[in-house]
């Protein structure tokens, strides 16, 4: 089974994604930085409040309830403590740098909570060893819309196309650390299919997503238990493929990003065009 997460706030709604059976309801407190960095991106900054977190685990039945808190500052223990008081079970860490950050991060929850640890920064994709010898991590997850603005690329998936991804996902198999990468829409929507990005899961060892904007856009609430189950479906599938099958779909996961790139005013592509002028 592939873990699925949704963010969500509203307790009647997150009633509903628990008995669906998603995996993680994810309350998002990340704010700071959050609107610069993603200027020029069509993303979403939630509203959420520490408040959010102790009316979650009033409702929630079966779903862990996971956090994701502001990158390390100096009001991080403050907030972290009020995060596990409220009743978190996992505590995500976004935007770090340096392992400094990692081992100050896990001493705060002093194993309050499980540590989840958002890979999305080109610092953190290049000191990936240092960090990951570092105990108390429970999960790791990629963070690809920051990762790709990070490392300069033009799309969200270029890292998965180009072998970061991939590259992370043998560090994190080397140090048995559970991980995730990203998220998925609907499995069958859009031009680069959920199936596609869900069977390349699959295939490097990924056992987490996160359900999108998109998919909690066009998926009625009523449709959410379908949706899930196909995204479950197809992962399960995909895990008993011969690994011949899913080096095919991999092929046609890059063939449709660099479609998918040519249609964009890309950078690399005004550079060339000026360059033959």
């Amino acid at each position: 089974m592939i873990k699925t997460f949704i963010y969500e706030n509203d307790p009647k709604n997150i009633l509903i994604y628990d008995a669906a059976g998603i995996n993680r309801i994810f309350i998002d407190l990340e704010i700071n930085g959050k609107a610069e960095r993603q200027a020029k991106v069509d993303t979403v900054i939630n509203n959420h409040r520490i408040s959010d977190i102790a009316e979650a685990r009033k409702v929630i039945k079966n779903s862990k309830l996971l956090v994701r808190v502001n990158p390390l500052n100096h009001n991080s223990e403050e907030e972290i403590n009020n995060v596990i008081k409220g009743g978190a079970d996992i505590i995500m860490l976004p935007m770090f740098k340096y392992p400094e950050e990692v081992k100050k991060f896990i001493e705060f929850i002093n194993m309050k909570a499980k540590v989840c640890l958002l890979f999305e920064t080109s610092e953190a994709f290049c000191r990936v060893d240092e960090i990951l010898k570092i105990n108390g991590i429970d999960e790791a997850h990629i963070g690809l819309n920051d990762l790709h603005l990070s490392m300069g690329l033009d799309f969200l998936y270029e890292p998965m196309v180009y072998g970061q991804v991939e590259f992370m996902a043998n560090k994190f198999k080397e140090h048995n650390i559970p991980f995730g990468v990203g998220g998925v829409a609907k499995i069958n929507e859009g031009e680069l299919k959920g199936e596609i990005i869900i069977k390349e899961h699959a295939r490097i060892g990924s056992t987490a997503v996160i359900l999108s904007r998109s998919f909690k856009s066009k998926v009625g609430l009523n449709d959410v238990k379908n949706e899930v189950q196909k995204i479950q479906t197809v992962f399960l599938k995909a895990l008993s493929s011969p690994e011949n099958i899913l080096y095919e779909n991999k092929i046609l996961l890059d063939k449709t990003v660099k479609k998918i790139l040519k249609k964009l005013n890309t950078r690399h592509l005004d550079f060339y065009k000026d360059l033959n002028n």
